[in-house]
């Protein structure tokens, strides 16, 4: 079967660029302190988590849900993290439950998660590892200071059911910045707060089993950093337009495939929209295209662009490069794996559409 044979839109993953990619990050750190924890919401397709942890210098997995862990736990993956503070009974029972089979770790920033954690590893008589996550910039979740960081390190530490793991640290606000010593400042000043932390938790006699940290877009600067020991990228498998702007090395494995509707004037018009693409920060790319159009438009079924008079036909299919892959991936419940026009394999992705 060719990628002719196939209904659009759907997701298309060049093998080979994909083996590239994951040959380079592996590389990356095979000589260095941080090993690879890569990040599963990129993708949600066990395949392909299962290559990354083969490609080698992995310690696990990163994923960003607990829905997300059980269907990991359910491939066979046994070392996970979980980005993220989980609340709730239902998800607390789930997570304490996937420990019975892994080691499936979550992250914390208040005494409240602790606390409710702790209940139900003891409820399912099991122990949960946990990660004390610091804010290093990027506002979102964390601890602000030291202080908050060791104190809640020691309430873990001192708490039944529960395991410190250490702390996870993700310069996220630092991953599209595109110049690069801009983006060297960033992560240095948010590796500065990793140390702070550190020395406080090491004057209060608190050891850090590993600092999970890290993203597509500063895998290099943090992943050189002796301060990391996990690097939780994700992107670098099948790259997106938005990541490849930063990380130029590696190559795009996934497209859309689609076909052209119609065309007016000077307009084409592709059958794809944000109900099947990523594109919540920007439009989709053609893929060849070294100048992009700058008038477009998205709605819910369509993609619009206008200044293309000559250059498509109705009915043509056309390779586009999602701006963002995650939230594109999310969308579809297969992928299929191809050399050229020629698909090889079709996968299930198995975590598209997880939300709890």
């Amino acid at each position: 079967m060719t990628i002719h044979d196939l209904d659009t839109p759907c997701l298309l993953v060049d093998r080979a660029a994909m083996e590239r990619n994951l040959a380079r990050m592996a590389e990356f750190c095979r000589a260095r302190r941080a090993k690879l924890r890569p990040h599963f919401k990129s993708h949600k397709c066990t395949r392909i988590a299962r290559l990354q942890l083969e490609a080698g210098n992995c310690c696990g997995i990163t994923c960003a849900l607990v829905s997300e862990a059980e269907v990991l736990v359910g491939a066979g993956v046994r070392d996970i993290l979980i980005a993220n503070q989980v609340l709730g009974r239902g998800k607390l029972q789930r997570l304490a439950q996937l420990n019975r089979q892994a080691d499936v770790k979550c992250c914390v920033d208040s005494p409240v998660q602790v606390e409710a954690l702790a209940a139900a590893a003891r409820a399912a008589g099991v122990e949960i590892g946990v990660l004390v996550e610091i804010n290093v910039g990027l506002n979102r979740a964390g601890v602000d200071t030291a202080e908050q960081a060791v104190q809640l390190a020691r309430l873990v530490d001192r708490t039944p059911g529960l395991r410190f793991r250490g702390l996870q640290a993700y310069e996220g606000h630092a991953c599209f910045v595109e110049d690069a010593p801009r983006r060297r400042q960033i992560v240095e000043e948010a590796l500065a707060k990793v140390r702070a932390v550190r020395s406080a938790c090491a004057a209060a006699g608190i050891a850090i089993p590993a600092v999970s940290a890290g993203g597509t877009g500063t895998y290099e600067e943090t992943g050189s950093a002796q301060d990391v020991d996990e690097l939780q990228v994700g992107s670098y498998a099948l790259m997106d337009a938005r990541y490849r702007r930063v990380r130029p090395e590696f190559d795009h494995a996934l497209f859309l495939w689609s076909t052209v509707l119609a065309v007016q004037a000077d307009r084409a018009v592709f059958d794809v929209g944000y109900k099947s693409c990523g594109a919540e920060s920007g439009p989709p790319h053609i893929s060849g295209w070294a100048e992009q159009p700058r008038e477009f438009k998205l709605n819910e079924e369509h993609f619009c662009v206008s200044g293309v008079r000559g250059r498509f036909v109705v009915g043509q299919k056309v390779r586009l490069i999602p701006w963002h892959g995650c939230t594109t991936a999310n969308l579809y419940r297969e992928i299929h794996l191809v050399e050229g026009d020629n698909v090889i394999e079709t996968w299930p992705v198995e975590a598209a559409g997880c939300r709890l």
